[in-house]
């Protein structure tokens, strides 16, 4: 009987002795089935917060249903089921500001929120920047020429008659992708073989710039094919960031083609000739801008343009010779010459718009004064081998006494 009693003992403990192996080397190799318990105690504290956790291993894992990894090569993915995750504020289970959540709740676009947009208030941080702009500008108005336009096809104009060159050309055609958005309307639209035929380089200076604008499709590289074709190179890209604050509209208007929505529009800006903005500060004022333009979306069946990108051009280029190709009436402004279809009434007179800027040797520059060439940001001038001046072509305000390009 003793022997018998003696055998169970040793039984149990046996059997105790395999179990307490059995419990550490669970612990040891896998240490979340430990950890399991605390986790889905911490899952409940977000009440509303239907987030399911699951997790993926490897060629060798297994996973059971309670959700425990016998394997140490496990891997936590999420997977969400609202947006109650992302929901604003600290109710949250994270908690931030996401515009793109509330794009799709409200349909106000990210870009509403960006504060000091507008030229009257982007520089009121910034006073010696404020205070650049302002006589800029002032320059700008004194030396404009009267504003002058003709009505006219621009598919059968033949731009030699202006008998003349620009220093600056802004071409804003009416593309076939706007048609989608402007309904019915008498505008006839442009496809970018007709616009690649305009004769632009006809009628640009041997150092000149071109502005175009090519929309949000595939006129991104159909408009470096024109800048080609006119004997430009593409050196920036201008984005015009479309802000919908009068009109958070849910209808969103989605091209066929379109990825993502489309709330911008591009305008290339190809540079002609050499110009440098260490030797050349009497033709160019660079980096006095930015490459955004913020600003509202026009209304359905309208297609203008920020006046901005005016700003931008006269602020960049000193040239006075300004040439503006599918102008409106809207449009014309002192200091350019606007061409285009849709303008009411012209008044052009090629002598006397030519008269302007063959008075003196640089009468086709707006000229700099000492207090704008103080304030401009401006590249280092550059020196000789030895270690003096460089013998370049003068800056700023500095004229150089020379006959405009021909």
């Amino acid at each position: 009987m003793m022997i018998v009693v003696m055998i169970i003992q040793l039984r149990f403990t046996l059997l105790s002795l395999n179990d307490n192996i059995s419990r550490q080397r669970t612990t040891a190799v896998w240490p979340e089935a430990t950890a399991k318990p605390a986790n889905r105690q911490k899952n409940k504290t977000h009440e509303g917060d239907e987030t399911l956790k699951r997790r993926r291993f490897g060629a060798q894992g297994v996973t059971l249903d309670d959700g425990i990894a016998h394997n140490s090569q496990s891997e936590e993915v999420m997977a969400y089921r609202d947006s109650s995750t992302f929901l604003k504020g600290t109710q949250s289970a994270n908690p931030h500001n996401d515009y793109c959540q509330h794009f799709v709740d409200t349909g106000q676009r990210p870009q509403n929120f960006i504060r000091d947009v507008g030229i009257q208030d982007r520089f009121e941080e910034y006073p010696k920047l404020k205070e650049l702009i302002k006589l800029k500008d002032e320059l700008i108005h004194e030396t404009a020429t009267p504003p002058m336009y003709l009505k006219c096809d621009l598919l059968q104009y033949n731009l030699r008659e202006l008998n003349g060159k620009f220093d600056v050309i802004l071409i804003e055609p009416p593309l076939e992708e706007y048609q989608r958005s402007c309904g019915v309307t008498n505008t006839r639209f442009w496809s970018w073989e007709e616009i690649m035929k305009l004769e632009i380089e006809e009628v640009a200076a041997p150092r000149s710039f071109v502005f175009l604008w090519c929309g949000s499709s595939d006129g991104l590289d159909l408009g470096r094919q024109c800048l080609r074709k006119w004997g430009f190179r593409r050196c920036e890209d201008i984005c015009w960031i479309k802000t919908n604050i009068n009109n958070p509209s849910k209808v969103k208007n989605v091209e066929p083609r379109a990825v993502f929505q489309r709330t911008k529009e591009h305008c290339l800006m190809g540079i002609k000739g050499t110009v440098r903005r260490s030797t050349d500060g009497d033709f160019i004022h660079a980096n006095v801008d930015i490459d955004l333009i913020i600003s509202e979306e026009p209304p359905f069946g309208m297609m203008e343009k920020p006046e901005e990108i005016f700003h931008i051009i006269e602020h960049f280029c000193l040239g006075r010779r300004r040439l503006h190709l599918f102008g409106r009436d809207l449009t014309i402004r002192p200091g350019w010459l606007t061409l285009g279809p849709e303008l009411t009434n012209s008044n052009l007179n090629t002598e006397a718009y030519n008269a302007h800027f063959n008075r003196t040797a640089n009468d086709y520059l707006t000229g700099c004064t000492e207090r704008i060439e103080a304030l401009r940001p401006k590249s280092p001038p550059p020196k000789s081998a030895l270690g003096g001046p460089s013998r370049g072509r003068g800056r700023g305000g500095i004229q150089r006494g020379r006959p405009p390009p021909v």
